[in-house]
């Protein structure tokens, strides 16, 4: 077969997809607001289910809920006839995937949540399915047509589950008034950690910082340098940032310059600063451009001042340790 014919038929398939998932629309209705107040106002863990294809989409979106920050786990059904019911309390939220609602392997999760009367979200195709029917909030996924050749291999019909998984948990972030930084907290690792390290979160700060008085002279920079290990010092005047001083200053006037003298003549005035809140990969960026290996960072009120309060340094070294790209 002509590799063209494999794109055609992907992009047949593609198609259909695309046009069914437009009709999540029908879900997002009544039951759909019910569906996230349950899940703003559970005190508990907030519990996916569900079986074969149908399992694997509420595996997901259980973490996907646990990312941003809401108890979440998945619970088998099946196993859950073995013991792991227990794992399911009062005041925890059940919410089961099942495109048909009549999974034989459902009825004794239900038949549990019911007698101890856990609430549960059920998402399924048929109104009159078991699931729907032991539901407190009942959502009725739509009829979709399938995009393989056959029309039966669940690929649309998962694809919506999962949109609509992901539609009631960006509803229940926005409610929570959730950020990149509360995301960074529950998302340290990987890519999407790396990319949301800001300048306060690589910077060193206190005693690690190397910084001096302008009164003090080049011996004593040149001490600081050394401990620090940073191959700067940033000198401070009246607390604010009056300059900085590199490796590569101090080497060239060493020779010539005056140990007692002052260092007002040797340091760089004004240096270059970032805010506290400015992306890593930013700060690498300026970095990289400006062909330089050290940062000094302040707060994001002195960042547009003449006199600025030094909060903290980010080394380059920092920033490709972290995984910054």
């Amino acid at each position: 077969m002509n590799n063209k014919n494999y794109i055609s038929l992907a992009n047949k398939a593609a198609i259909v997809q695309i046009n069914e998932l437009k009709k999540i629309k029908k879900v997002l209705n009544k039951s759909f607001s019910k569906a996230v107040d349950l899940i703003l106002n559970c005190k508990g863990k907030v519990i996916f289910a569900g079986i074969g294809k149908s399992g694997l989409i509420a595996r997901k979106i259980s973490a996907t809920f646990s990312s941003i920050g809401v108890p979440s786990f998945f619970c088998d059904p099946a196993q859950a006839l073995h013991g792991d019911m227990g794992q399911i309390e009062k005041k925890d939220l059940l919410i089961i995937f099942s495109y048909s609602g009549n999974t034989s392997e459902l009825t004794n999760m239900l038949k549990y949540a019911n007698r101890f009367r856990i609430k549960i979200i059920g998402v399924a195709s048929k109104p009159d399915s078991i699931l729907l029917k032991a539901s407190d909030v009942k959502l009725v996924l739509p009829k979709v047509k399938e995009s393989d050749i056959t029309g039966i291999v669940p690929t649309s019909s998962t694809s919506i589950t999962l949109l609509l998984g992901d539609c009631l948990a960006t509803t229940v972030m926005h409610q929570k008034n959730f950020s990149k930084e509360k995301f960074k907290i529950f998302h340290p690792g990987g890519n999407i950690g790396s990319s949301l390290l800001l300048a306060k979160d690589i910077m060193v700060k206190g005693n690690k910082m190397p910084v001096i008085s302008y009164k003090k002279n080049f011996r004593e920079a040149l001490k600081v340098m050394n401990n620090k290990k940073l191959g700067i010092v940033v000198i401070i005047k009246n607390k604010y940032i009056s300059g900085i001083v590199t490796d590569g200053d101090l080497r060239r006037e060493l020779k010539n310059y005056t140990k007692d003298k002052s260092l007002s003549r040797l340091m760089t005035k004004s240096p270059l600063t970032v805010n506290e809140n400015m992306p890593a990969s930013k700060a690498l960026a300026i970095m990289n451009e400006r062909k330089i290996t050290s940062l000094l960072v302040v707060s994001d009120k002195d960042y547009k001042k003449d006199n600025k309060v030094l909060k903290g340094i980010i080394h380059i070294h920092f920033l490709l340790q972290s995984g910054v790209k």
